[in-house]
Order: C-alpha cells, then structure tokens, then sequence
C-alpha cells in the first residue's frame, strides 16, 4: 500500500510538472519579442482607457432620446418585480417558523378548535391551505386532501400571475429595442435623402440617427436578459415552495385526521370532532340493568 501511494503521488507530480512545461512554453511562444524590448518611455506614452466605458455609457444614455422615458418605466417596473417576488417567494413567508411544532403540539393535545383557530388566523400559505383542507375534513380524508390542492392552486397561480409580467418585459424589452431602430433608421435615411437633393453630405447627422438606433437596442436587450433570468429563476422558486407547502400541509392534515378519529372513539371516552365539522355525536347510552 504504501508502494502504490508513493507512485500515485509520483505520478500526480509528473502530471503537475507536465502541464507547467506545456503552458510555460504557450506562452513564451506566444509572446511578442520585439514588444519585450519596447522601451519604457513607449509604454508611458499610452493613454489610459479606463474611462472609454463610462464615456460610451453616457453617450449611448444621450442617444436614447424620448425612448429614454418608456425604457426607463420599464426597467423601474422590472426592479419592482423581482423585489416583490423576492418577498413573496420565501419559505418563511410561505412556512412560517414555529408555526408547524406549535400546530402539531396542539393536535397532539386534542386540541382540534384551537388548531383551526390558530390556522384560520395565519395569513400564510400553510393556513390558508390547512383551513380549506380542515373545513372538509368532517366529509373524510380525500376530501380534505382535495380542498386543500384547490386552494394550494389558487396561490400558485395569484404567484405566477404577478411572475407572469417578468415575461412581458422580457418580450417587450427587444421589441422596443426594434421600434428604436427602426425609427433611427427612417431618420437616418430621411437626413441622406435631404442631403442628397442639396447636393452635400452631412455625415455627422447621418451618424447620430444611427447611434440613436443601437442605442435603443441595446438598452431594450439590457433590459430583456434579467427580466428572462428572473422570470424562470421565479418559477422554479414558486414549485419549489408550493411543494414544500403542500407536503407540509398534507402530513399535518393526516396527524389531524388520526388524531380526531382517536378522540372520536368509544374507548377514547371524548366526543371530539374535526375542527370545522360538527360534532359527533354522543356515544350510546348504557344498557338497562337487568331486572
């Protein structure tokens, strides 16, 4: 064992060492040997380009024009969004924490009236899901399970209406971007055509019409890509968390139906019913003694 340790380790060493020749010739093949031997002062006589982005930046915000104002309600309703989902999409928001060991001690203790009060009084997707499903729970397990899918599906779609608008935008982004080319381009040929009936050529009109155009692009582009990002990391985050509710509620759903059914019993002695149901009724009376 320790033979075959040191030749695996000899053999990790010959790899490494193998790759540090490969790349220590690409680059002394690849490297300029008339540019390694520029002077100091050539090097000093560059200017610096840190400041073509900002510069270009603030040149493509100039082109925008009027498209300025409904691009920027756009990006101001993209911010939005994912901010709102963001605060929708959380698991504690959906589960609250506590609220599952508070709910299980109370059915635990045959509490079913507090149960329900407690999960008719949480404004959460788990309360709002466990009430429609102990509502039904008197008429029986499957129907209980079933009101509680139906109001679990309408969460979820109230959630993918609100994601559904991250879509519009993504489609809407490059379509704007469009309308901006095309009337950068219609400006751009209406200039050429003016100077060609007056026999000159104003190429600095020509060029602003144009960059007026792909600046619109751009920005209705910049404003697509997040928002497609956003709209299908959203949605898997919506199933995620429904699921997690649904099972949640399901298995509180089954320990309470359990539970009733124990405390609804002869041998019990209690007259419990599922919350929400009416109550049972009462257990038989005793025999006449015999005479």
């Amino acid at each position: 064992m320790l033979l075959l340790s040191r030749l695996h380790s000899r053999r990790h060493w010959s790899i490494f060492a193998l790759f540090f020749l490969v790349v220590s010739f690409f680059f002394t093949a690849t490297s300029d040997p008339v540019q390694a031997q520029e002077p100091a002062k050539e090097a000093a006589k560059e200017k610096p380009k840190s400041s073509g982005f900002f510069k270009r930046s603030f040149y493509v915000a100039e082109s925008l024009g009027f498209f300025a104002i409904p691009l920027g309600i756009v990006s101001i309703a993209l911010i939005a969004l994912v901010v709102i989902l963001l605060l929708d999409t959380r698991l504690s928001n959906s589960i609250p924490a506590g609220f599952v060991d508070e709910f299980t001690d109370t059915v635990n203790k045959r509490k079913f009236k507090e149960a329900f009060d407690m999960a008719r009084g949480d404004s959460s997707a788990l309360g709002r899901v466990l009430t429609a499903g102990m509502s039904r729970l008197q008429y029986g397990l499957e129907d209980a399970r079933e009101a509680s899918l139906n109001m679990l599906d309408s969460i979820r779609e109230a959630k993918n209406k609100t994601n559904v608008y991250l879509a519009v935008i993504g489609s809407a982004g490059p379509l704007l971007g469009l309308v901006g080319t095309v009337w950068g381009m219609i400006g751009a040929f209406q200039n050429l055509g003016e100077q060609g009936s007056t026999g000159g050529s104003n190429a600095a009109s020509l060029a602003e019409n144009i960059s007026e155009a792909l600046a619109v692009t751009l920005v209705g582009i910049g404003i697509s890509l997040p928002a497609i990002f956003f709209n299908a990391f959203f949605r898997n985050r919506i199933i995620e968390v429904m699921l997690d509710t649904g099972h949640i509620a399901d298995d509180l759903l089954t320990q309470m139906y359990h539970n009733s059914k124990k405390a609804g019993s002869p041998t019990s002695g209690t007259t419990s019913a599922p919350a929400g149901g009416p109550p049972a009724p009462p257990p038989p009376p005793p025999p006449p003694p015999a005479r």
